[in-house]
């Protein structure tokens, strides 16, 4: 009997709720072998971009997930040529680990996946997005009854209501959103910071810190909770 090879995959992790889902599902696929997470962090914040997640709560993550967390410092301000080039670095490394595919949590955005792909052309990995084209209402729900728990850490004041940030993705959230939002907030409309995941041995517990309204967006902090 022929022996099938498992595809050594590095996973793209941005803290929210659309990678811990695509974790979830390459966890269920046996051609698939996670090798580490790979998280891009402004470094004079000491946070992930956009979504603004602490870096030690992202470890967190990181730990839960049983995985390990490459990290990809960026300068702030970053252009697009430190950004890339950081990236390549990012991407030898995977090479050097044997990396096949980097699998993305993008849901349908043309013009991100292209990107990605120009950006991983020539390189000898694969992207691979394992979310691509998923209703995303119904992905949204899914999320919620497996039993994802996301913060929203950031919301662009100008798609949605700034008193989102903070809230929890949660079925009233869904039912509150106006008609125009993206349920997974595929558009820029937030972004999230996952607590609580299938893909975790155990829940990350927190605690709700400033909310802030900073270079047009508005920022929820999330802090570990004190024990």
């Amino acid at each position: 009997m022929a022996v099938r090879m498992r595809k050594r995959v590095l996973l793209s992790w941005s803290s929210g709720k659309d990678s811990a889902w695509a974790l979830h599902g390459l966890r269920q696929r046996e051609d698939v072998e996670l090798v580490a997470l790979l998280t891009t962090f402004n470094h004079a914040m000491d946070r992930v971009a956009m979504h603004a997640v602490r870096r030690a709560l992202v470890r967190m993550q990181a730990e839960r997930a049983g995985l390990p967390l490459w990290e990809v410092e960026l300068p702030w301000p970053c252009s697009n040529e430190q950004y890339e080039a950081q990236m390549a670095e990012a991407c030898r490394r995977a090479l050097d680990a044997g990396v096949e595919q980097v699998a993305f949590g993008d849901l349908y955005l043309l013009d991100v996946r292209e990107y990605r792909e120009r950006q991983l052309a020539g390189t000898g990995l694969e992207p691979i997005f394992p979310l691509w084209d998923l209703p995303t209402r119904e992905l949204a729900e899914q999320m919620i009854d497996a039993g994802v728990k996301a913060r929203l850490t950031c919301v662009d004041p100008r798609k949605l209501a700034r008193e989102f940030a903070g809230r929890d993705l949660d079925r009233a959230l869904l039912a509150e959103l106006p008609a125009e939002v993206d349920p997974c907030g595929e558009n820029g409309e937030f972004h999230s910071f996952v607590y609580a995941s299938p893909a975790f041995s155990a829940p990350i517990a927190i605690t709700g810190g400033e909310i802030v309204e900073r270079d047009g967006f508005v920022f929820a902090d999330v802090l570990p909770e004190s024990r």
